[in-house]
């Protein structure tokens, strides 16, 4: 039996070290993609929570708002079960839950039903579910006959487990937020990448973003508002889950640095394949940014590739030391600030949308 205790003690600074630790860094400083607001007010009624997919992001966000992670454990048998113990009094608060729905997926999954009824059962006001990745959000509709649409489902679960509100950032379609029987605050990332990429724009000289694929370019137009670049636009067609065929470049990247952006890199078969071909149209470099680093299958060799000079990601998946063999070019994006922003103001039953500098949209 396997037990994972999260929570943070009182006067420690431990819980945010160790999530600086690794290639994990704070934004660049300057001027915050993020609107000034209210500087935020909190009561005593806020609780957080963490599962064990997320524990390191779940500490940046409570570190931004000031406030202790909430004192639970996950345990889990040795023929697998799983049982969730929160430690602490929740009765008539208002509690979060951060987990990542990343692999191991179906784990992940359980741990948080599991997490979401020991909460209701425990008497909390309102239970919110903070996803900053949701696991299946790939299979949002029927692309052929006799398959599911697994991210309906999952929704299901979850409004069925007693979810009153979710949380999300960057979902792989706009539309899964009408999945949920219940409000959705779905944020951008884009932000955390603006910040990021403003503070080294210098660096890129001639910048030309590229959408890896026609269903991404509102996002790649509004970051190149954003950046001031220029915008080319790939179509792909996907020939399976891990294999993809890129085809014609529209637009002019030859002497640019390319930033492609999309809502995540998975087995990197996309953002690879169109890599080769901006550089075979005289590219000076591609960078492959993404809010979700998946990274599974043959996704670190592909990015080893020298057709790409950096991978920018966020901490929404942790990362871990598998990604050891792209630690020399990886940059990971912390997106505790923006979640704890985000949290702040759900819990004063502020707009969460008044965040947000005009920009860059969601995928569509």
């Amino acid at each position: 039996m396997t037990a994972t205790i999260s929570g943070s003690s009182s006067g420690s600074t431990s819980g945010a070290a160790a999530a600086n630790a690794g290639t994990t860094g704070n934004l660049p400083s300057g001027q915050s993609a993020l609107q000034p607001g209210t500087k935020l007010t909190l009561n005593g009624d806020l609780r957080i929570f963490a599962g064990r997919s997320a524990r390191h992001l779940a500490e940046r966000v409570c570190s931004h708002l000031k406030i202790g992670l909430g004192h639970s454990s996950t345990i889990e048998f040795p023929d697998g079960e799983i049982i969730v113990k929160v430690e602490e009094d929740v009765r008539g608060r208002d509690v979060f839950v951060i987990l990542s729905t990343c692999q191991p997926v179906n784990d992940n999954i359980m741990e948080l039903l599991t997490f979401i009824d020991c909460l209701k059962r425990a008497s909390a006001h309102r239970v919110t579910v903070v996803m900053p990745y949701f696991g299946y959000a790939r299979q949002d509709r029927k692309d052929e006959g006799r398959v599911p649409i697994t991210a309906k489902l999952v929704a299901n679960i979850i409004t069925a487990a007693g979810a009153d509100r979710v949380l999300a950032i960057d979902l792989h379609a706009a539309q899964i937020q009408g999945f949920f029987d219940l409000p959705v605050d779905h944020l951008s990332a884009t932000p955390v990448f603006v910040e990021y990429f403003q503070s080294i724009r210098k660096e890129l000289g001639d910048l030309c973003l590229v959408s890896p694929d026609v269903g991404n370019v509102k996002v790649a137009e509004g970051m190149a508002n954003l950046l001031g670049g220029e915008l080319a636009i790939i179509n792909k067609r996907r020939l399976s889950g891990s294999a993809v065929t890129t085809g014609n470049l529209i637009g002019s990247v030859e002497g640019k640095t390319v930033l492609m952006f999309d809502d995540m890199i998975s087995t990197a078969g996309t953002v690879v394949e169109a890599a080769k071909l901006v550089m075979q149209r005289g590219a000076k470099q591609v960078i492959a940014a993404a809010t979700h680093g998946v990274l599974v299958g043959p996704a670190l060799e592909r990015l080893s590739t020298d057709s790409i000079t950096k991978v920018v990601v966020t901490n929404t998946i942790p990362l871990g030391d598998r990604v050891a063999p792209i630690k020399h070019k990886l940059v990971e994006l912390c997106v505790g600030k923006l979640l704890g922003e985000a949290i702040g103001r759900i819990h004063n039953n502020q707009s969460v949308s008044a965040l947000f500098n005009k920009g860059a949209g969601t995928k569509r």
